[in-house]
Parts: structure tokens; sequence; C-alpha cells
């Protein structure tokens, strides 16, 4: 378990990162599914809402890259790293742009603005997603 600590400080994914990577996984989801909400109509609004959401989250939970050390270390498919942290990007990046398509700047300048933050605290991580 100290070990695994230690790699997570080593590529600058301290709990606190951790935390707000997690928080913008779940800004993200939410993002997505009230951008498909006001896209649709009836009951597909529902129906599509928690297709994304499943969707999105199994996405995020099965490529991954082997012996990430901000992952549990399991890995379902294996990706390289560089298509990781475009997985990543797109997820977080793209759920800034859903706020701004639904009228809601407001968290769409946050949600871009915290994922930039997070990555600036990242760059470890991601020079070995890169290998560089």
């Amino acid at each position: 378990m100290a070990n695994n600590n230690r790699r997570l400080y080593d590529t600058g994914m301290c709990p606190a990162n951790l935390i707000l990577r997690f928080l913008l996984e779940l800004s993200a989801l939410t993002a997505f599914a009230v951008w498909v909400w006001g896209s649709t109509a009836g009951i597909w609004r529902l129906v599509f809402s928690i297709l994304v959401i499943a969707g999105l989250a199994m996405i995020w939970g099965v490529f991954a890259v082997p012996d990430d050390p901000s992952r549990s270390g399991a890995v379902p498919v294996p990706i390289p790293g560089v298509f990781r942290l475009f997985l990543e990007l797109l997820i977080l990046g793209g759920a800034g742009l859903a706020f701004f398509q639904v009228g809601l700047p407001l968290f769409g300048g946050l949600q871009i603005a915290l994922v930039a933050f997070h990555y600036a605290f990242s760059i470890d991580r991601i020079r070995w997603l890169l290998q560089l």
C-alpha cells in the first residue's frame, strides 16, 4: 500500500488532485447527461441520459494504461498512454463544451479551467502516459 502511495506522489497524483479528478469525472457525466437531456424529447430524454452516463462511465473504467498509479491496477482493456490521455481530455474537456452548449457557460468555463488546473499538477503523469 505504501509503495502504491509513493508511486502516486511520483506521478503528481496527490490525494487532493485525485479528488479533483474524481469530481471532474462526476461533473463530466452530469454535463453530458444534461446535454443529451436538452437534445431529446419525451421518454427518450431519460433513456438516453442514462445510456450516456453508463456508456461514458464504462469507457472511462474499461480503457486504461497498464500500471497506471492513479488507478487500481486493474486493466480490462489495455491501451497506450497517448490514447488514454486523449480519452481523458475528450471526456473531461468535452464536458465543458457540453455545458456551454446547454447554456451554462459558468459551469463550462469552470470545468475547462479545473481540467487545465488538474493537468497542470499532473505533468509527471502526462510524461509517463506519453513515455517522455
